[in-house]
């Protein structure tokens, strides 16, 4: 009778400690290390390509990035093409690749200061048709100087109005020094 007393006493906790409830956390999405922007400027006339870059050799490391800015001409438009690499990695980890299959996630944001005339306009999309920023289109205005910032955000509230209403985090961020001749 002892026995059958512990048993059914034992029930109430095998039953609750054999629960389907799945206590494992769900895992981590680390965000990428991005040590390399590299901006691909290609004059819609043919009259020439820019290359503008940023390397980041020691990634969130005491050293500063290395930016190359770039000269373009005036009244000229231009296809552009941000690449984004993880060159801590080798061979160097592209994760351009998975800004453009994480479309929903990502966005670009092409922003101009100190008086440069230039206007970036996104000319992919995601899967609802808002820009993504990879590709784009960059038309320069009249010629003196300033800064293209670039701005990658990851998980931005989409639509937006620009970086200002994006919100989300920031992957990476690089301001270029621009000449318009």
């Amino acid at each position: 009778m002892k026995i059958f007393k512990y048993a059914l006493l034992a029930i109430p906790f095998l039953y609750f400690s054999c629960d389907n409830d799945d206590d494992t956390p769900d895992p981590v999405n680390e965000e990428e290390v991005i040590t390399t922007m590299n901006v691909t400027l290609v004059a819609q006339d043919g009259s020439g390509t820019v290359t503008m870059s940023s390397v980041d050799n020691d990634g969130e490391g005491p050293n500063q990035p290395v930016v190359t800015g770039g000269t373009i001409n005036s009244g000229t438009a231009y296809t552009g093409m941000v690449e984004f690499l993880n060159e801590l990695e080798s061979p160097a980890e592209d994760i351009t690749e998975e800004v453009m299959e994480e479309a929903d996630e990502h966005q670009v944001f092409f922003t101009a200061g100190g008086g440069l005339d230039v206007v970036a306009q996104a000319m992919d999309a995601d899967s609802n048709g808002n820009p993504l920023g990879v590709h784009f289109e960059l038309v320069a205005g009249s010629a003196g100087s300033g800064t293209l910032t670039i701005t990658l955000v990851h998980e931005p509230e989409k639509p937006n109005d620009g970086l200002s209403t994006a919100g989300g985090e920031t992957d990476i961020e690089v301001t270029f020094d621009v000449v318009v001749e």
